[in-house]
């Protein structure tokens, strides 16, 4: 493949993460697998307490292992949250449609997904998938950490992921990655997590002005999570 071509084709990909960013906006308050978007912070909490419960079908993983309401610090304050356990949810804005079926090659033992949004606009979506054998998560954690590397190097004036950064837990690894626009604005970033057979991609968007220090946050709470 020439370089115009991947050009190219990351620009496609990228194309379509932007419409169904806006589409998913829009349907947020639909029900999926159980879990209703709320319009309130009070209401999307009590909604994610549900979805945990709903989610104990999935062996080894559910709702409980991802993201909840209270791990949000002042500034994003949650009004929805929609929950899945199919791996059917697009993995990053880098990745465009793959999800984290595609990536496992559906050998995954169990799946779950949120997709959060917010008061003041963004979204904060989260893919996670249990690997039959530690050597599988790695595996899968490496193709994860290639494919947000693959969005480094972009274009001027193109979005882009800054550098890589590691923290470590007593419960696992991540790898995360602030994200720019392209004058240079930070607007979130995504983080790669593994935690024994688990791994999981969380990704903040659409939120302009927000450091890396927020999205390392962001980072520590997801893992803490997948590693409970």
């Amino acid at each position: 493949m020439t370089e115009n071509q991947t050009v190219q084709q990351k620009s496609v990909r990228r194309n379509r993460v932007a419409a169904a960013a806006c589409f998913a906006a829009a349907l947020i308050t639909a029900t999926v697998f159980g879990t209703q978007s709320a319009t309130a912070a009070g209401a999307a909490h009590r909604t994610a307490a549900a979805a945990r419960s709903a989610a104990v079908a999935a062996p080894g993983l559910g709702s409980a292992a991802l993201v909840q309401s209270e791990d949000f610090r002042t500034g994003l304050n949650p009004v929805g949250a929609t929950v899945a356990l199919t791996g059917r949810q697009a993995l990053s804005a880098c990745s465009g449609e793959e999800t984290m079926r595609d990536l496992t090659q559906g050998k995954a033992t169990a799946y779950a997904s949120v997709n959060w949004t917010f008061d003041t606009g963004g979204l904060l979506t989260e893919s996670a998938a249990s690997a039959p054998t530690k050597t599988a998560a790695a595996t899968w954690e490496k193709q994860l950490v290639a494919l947000v590397q693959d969005c480094q190097d972009e274009p001027a004036g193109h979005w882009y992921y800054g550098a890589a950064h590691t923290l470590t837990t007593t419960g696992g690894t991540a790898h995360w990655y602030p994200a720019y626009n392209g004058d240079g604005t930070a607007t979130g970033g995504v983080a790669v997590l593994r935690s024994g057979t688990r791994v999981a991609l969380v990704e903040l968007t659409g939120r302009p002005g927000y450091a890396p220090a927020y999205v390392e946050g962001i980072a520590t709470a997801a893992l803490n999570r997948l590693s409970s």
